[in-house]
């Protein structure tokens, strides 16, 4: 009975394994690798195909892609329980960051040189951030909980590096003498990248070492049920995660692509707008559902942790990583905004400062950052 027995449950594990493997968490994760790899070493048979084939190819590839995000979502979150507080969301921040700049990169050496698509990118990642992803936050949050309450030093924290970053790189090449207006010199260009890294990493320090308790919300402290089987599931998610990481990176290159040359072909404006948007839009998915579920789960300042932390990351990684690119390839590298996107980045960063100042948000707090976020896209469509 006991051979019996034991046979049944090497079966029975055997079967879950098997069953594990086949699991569309793992998946999606490698389909997304191996697909975006063919994509790429197939481009020039793409680009010679007639546009309808590419425009069907482009559109389910693309709904593939927010597949995987969802996916990935689920493993950076795993990553997030296992390592705890502020470390996941650290993960979390750093990996979506990795995506936007590795695609920003891969526009600026596909075909003709791109001076302004990191500019879009980056001003879209804040507006998506201090207007869409906080409103949203807010307003879901504080439907279900009525008021909810965050850290102010914490937060205060996080926006002095955002308004600073963001100043520093999208606002003051519009006033140098060196270059051309809204770029910078090679000698600033180094400067403001060494400036941003220092930044974030003064605030990474802050956050994980000497001042970590700010940004930790004490009723929602994290539990120890999974201690037992974490090291095997912390590993395994990493894996996933970053091979899912890396698919979306080469499958978001062969969209963004497409819908750069589409938009071109159709002669619209605001075309490097459009293209930065949706790349922000793309990379910030799984941040956006975690900081929702976060402020649903009145976790507000977790949810914070994860907006306004990726803001930080996507300036103070990005923008050196970019430059760096543009350097070495000699390309041009447009950083100022126009002065309609300066005011509603204004708008936008002193509307975060004055919503937080209280330590605590409502539903109406949250509608006025969406409005925000609206003028934003209509902007766009519109400018």
């Amino acid at each position: 009975m006991g051979s019996m027995s034991n046979t049944a449950k090497r079966s029975s594990t055997g079967k879950a394994g098997v069953k594990g493997i086949w699991s569309p968490s793992v998946l999606v994760p490698v389909g997304a690798l191996l697909l975006g790899s063919l994509l790429n070493l197939g481009h020039e048979l793409v680009d010679h195909t007639p546009v309808l084939a590419q425009v069907t190819v482009a559109a389910l590839v693309l709904g593939f892609v927010f597949w995987c995000v969802f996916v990935v979502l689920g493993h950076a979150e795993a990553v997030a329980l296992r390592m705890g507080e502020p470390f996941g969301t650290l993960v979390l921040t750093i990996a979506v960051t990795a995506i936007e700049a590795s695609v920003i990169v891969s526009i600026m050496m596909h075909g003709e040189p791109n001076p302004t698509i990191a500019r879009e990118s980056v001003f879209s990642t804040v507006m998506i951030v201090c207007g869409g992803m906080v409103g949203l936050c807010l307003v879901l949050g504080g439907w279900r909980h009525r008021q909810q309450e965050l850290r102010q030093q914490a937060t205060s924290s996080l926006l002095a590096v955002v308004v600073a970053l963001a100043v520093l790189t999208l606002v003051l090449p519009n006033y140098t003498l060196a270059a051309d207006p809204g770029a910078f010199s090679s000698l600033q260009l180094v400067f403001v990248s060494i400036l941003c890294l220092m930044l974030y990493g003064s605030f990474v320090f802050a956050q994980m070492t000497r001042h970590r308790a700010d940004f930790l919300d004490d009723r929602h402290a994290p539990t120890d049920e999974h201690h037992g089987t974490a090291p095997q599931s912390l590993t395994r998610s990493l894996v996933l995660l970053g091979v899912g990481l890396i698919g979306i990176v080469l499958l978001a290159e062969n969209v963004a692509a497409s819908l750069e040359q589409g938009l071109s072909a159709l002669h619209l404006p605001q075309t490097d707008a459009i293209v930065g948007a949706f790349i922000a839009t793309l990379v910030l998915m799984p941040e956006t559902l975690a900081a929702i579920r976060a402020a649903l789960r009145n976790e507000l300042q977790r949810a914070l942790n994860i907006a306004l932390g990726s803001a930080c990351a996507t300036i103070g990684l990005t923008v050196p990583v970019v430059a760096a690119a543009s350097l070495i390839m000699g390309h041009g590298l447009t950083l100022g905004l126009g002065s309609g996107d300066i005011v509603l980045l204004l708008l936008a960063l002193g509307l975060s400062i004055i919503s937080f100042g209280t330590g605590r948000t409502t539903v109406l707090t949250g509608l006025v950052h969406l409005v925000v976020f609206v003028a934003y896209l209509l902007l766009i469509v519109v400018p």
